[in-house]
């Protein structure tokens, strides 16, 4: 099914500068695997080497956090959008 993914600001170098990249997936982890056969490149940003999604990479789904549903085996609906959004990191020391 289509959904469409956001790419934040800093990895849009890989999708020419597509800030929305319509895919195919029936879950997060094939439309996230789908946007990297399309740009390569993206999957080693977002990916870790065993796979799962990296530490400072979060993951949105109509505005809910893969990690609080099923994962990179959440499902997505016709027209969905999933959100890349890199953690921010910082605040006073």
């Amino acid at each position: 099914m289509a959904v469409t993914v956001r790419v934040p600001t800093q990895l849009r170098s890989l999708t020419g500068g597509a800030g929305e990249v319509p895919v195919e997936g029936a879950t997060v982890g094939e439309a996230l695997r789908a946007l990297d056969a399309r740009h390569p490149g993206l999957a080693e940003r977002i990916f870790d080497s065993e796979g799962g999604l990296r530490r400072f990479v979060n993951v949105f789904v109509a505005e809910e956090d893969i990690r609080f549903l099923d994962g990179l085996a959440t499902p997505v609906a016709e027209g969905q959008t999933i959100s890349v959004v890199p953690a921010v990191a910082g605040g006073c020391g």
